[in-house]
């Protein structure tokens, strides 16, 4: 992943768009290699989550170009990689899995993020109801020495309908459930890349797979 990493590094300092067509052909080289780690992360995956099924990688990938319509930043162009492994791709409406490369803050995540309101409504039901089963995927040992959340993603409160005193109450603050896995430059560039990745993304499972039961709930 070396050369997606300097290049994106690269851009980093030069984001503008004749730095970019000038080095158009290192982009593809970049984007290639990524597209390839992208495909052997959805053969590993559909190894232990076959829900995830056969995708192209193309359509698990996020573009590199950024809307600037409405953004005080006008930088054409994203600096990171990032591709979205769920059933369907990145526009899925199921939990999946997420792996983003960056100059600064690579990391390996999952779950579900910017779900629609009635399907975090249906989760966080779910999490009211089967409160032993989501502590005893959120709150194992292994679990919490592999993923960390994001914590300014909560609302201040909990949201109405639910207890504030439950035991799973901090869970339903979340507007998203997306736990990840920080990636050092030391991790991109080892050669176990893959193997380790992987090992991430199945400690993620239990928790994609209950996502996935109460996003599945709804349309039955």
């Amino acid at each position: 992943m070396k050369s997606a990493l300097d290049f994106l590094v690269a851009l980093k300092a030069n984001n503008d768009r004749d730095w970019f067509n000038a080095n158009k052909e290192w982009f593809q080289k970049s984007a290639e290699e990524f597209k390839e780690f992208t495909n052997s992360l959805i053969l590993g995956i559909n190894e232990f989550d076959d829900f995830v099924g056969s995708i192209d990688p193309k359509d698990c990938i996020f573009r590199v170009y950024r809307d600037v319509r409405f953004s005080a930043n006008k930088a054409p162009y994203k600096t990171n990689f990032g591709a979205y492994i769920a059933r369907g791709g990145r526009k899925s409406p199921f939990a999946g899995y997420y792996f983003h490369l960056d100059t600064e803050s690579s990391f390996a995540s999952g779950g579900i993020y910017m779900a629609e309101p009635n399907v975090m409504k249906r989760i966080r039901e779910d999490i009211d109801l089967y409160p032993d089963d989501f502590l005893t995927i959120v709150e194992s040992k292994k679990f919490k020495e592999t993923f960390q959340f994001f914590d300014e993603d909560k609302l201040k409160r909990v949201p109405q309908g639910f207890d504030k005193d439950s035991p799973v109450a901090e869970y339903f603050k979340f507007k998203h459930i997306t736990p990840y896995h920080s990636l050092s430059e030391k991790d991109i560039t080892d050669k176990n890349l893959l193997k380790n990745t992987l090992a991430v993304f199945k400690e993620m499972k239990p928790l994609v797979d209950f996502l996935n039961r109460s996003i599945k709930g709804l349309n039955e």
